[in-house]
């Protein structure tokens, strides 16, 4: 059975004030109103880490990961921030491949390839995006897209490394837009994702693969974006920003 995962992607926003409130609020909720094994992560911006996994102690509810890591081991990379480092921190989830990296800071298919690297070999856990702008979708090539991203991606690896990647489907024309992919569109995708990765790994492989839903997943769509055979949980944006509504979509998971 694939893990539920719920994970809040913060991107560049809280003062460290903000975020240390936001953590103290869901360690309350999530304790009291969560049940089942969904998995929850946040990901906060990269000075804040150590402070609010420290936060969370033995907290085993939530986990903490980071927006992005660096394709280097080490070296003179300023600004970078390793997967070793944040070994050493005891950070255990990483998200690699965000539309926004790839939109902002022109990551590639074969860059994003040696962070996944990285970051398997420093044991975290990577959320892989993948996912397709409006002008692809409207020409009807979304499917071919999305395919090569996770080829250029994951195809690389054997059947047990792909057993430790998570995957987040994210339609980029619906992140941050208000639009939302319909649960049809949702299903459809996360299922052709399925179906290729078993034409690579195998369907016992493919099987065990959690798919995320990654655009503007809201406290009132995602009980039925979750119902969908293949949406395994969310990677949520803005509304992992309040407390409330990420409870809810946690709860809906």
């Amino acid at each position: 059975m694939r893990q539920k995962i719920v994970a809040g992607n913060w991107k560049m926003n809280t003062s460290f004030q903000e975020a240390q409130a936001l953590t103290s609020e869901l360690m309350g909720m999530a304790g009291d109103e969560v049940r089942g094994d969904v998995k929850i992560i946040i990901f906060p911006p990269f000075p804040y880490l150590y402070s609010l996994k420290a936060q969370l102690g033995t907290n085993a509810r939530i986990e903490v990961g980071a927006q992005n890591c660096s394709e280097h081991a080490a070296g003179a990379y300023t600004g970078e921030v390793s997967a070793g480092m944040l070994k050493s921190m005891g950070i255990q989830n990483v998200i690699i491949g965000h539309s926004e990296r790839r939109q902002y800071f022109s990551e590639t298919g074969p860059l994003l390839a040696q962070k996944i690297d990285g970051a398997l070999a420093n044991g975290l856990k990577p959320i892989y995006c993948c996912g397709e702008p409006l002008e692809e979708r409207e020409a009807a090539t979304h499917e071919e897209l999305v395919k090569t991203q996770i080829e250029e991606g994951l195809f690389h690896l054997n059947a047990e490394a792909m057993k430790k990647i998570v995957i987040a489907y994210e339609p980029v024309w619906a992140i941050g837009t208000g639009k939302t992919a319909t649960t049809d569109q949702a299903q459809e995708m996360h299922l052709v994702i399925r179906k290729h990765l078993a034409s690579k790994f195998g369907n016992e492989t493919a099987a065990l693969v959690p798919i995320l839903y990654g655009g503007s997943v809201k406290a009132d769509n995602a009980r039925e974006l979750f119902a969908c055979a293949d949406v395994d949980g969310g990677l949520v944006g803005g509304a992992s920003l309040k407390s409330r509504d990420f409870i809810e979509i946690i709860k809906s998971a």
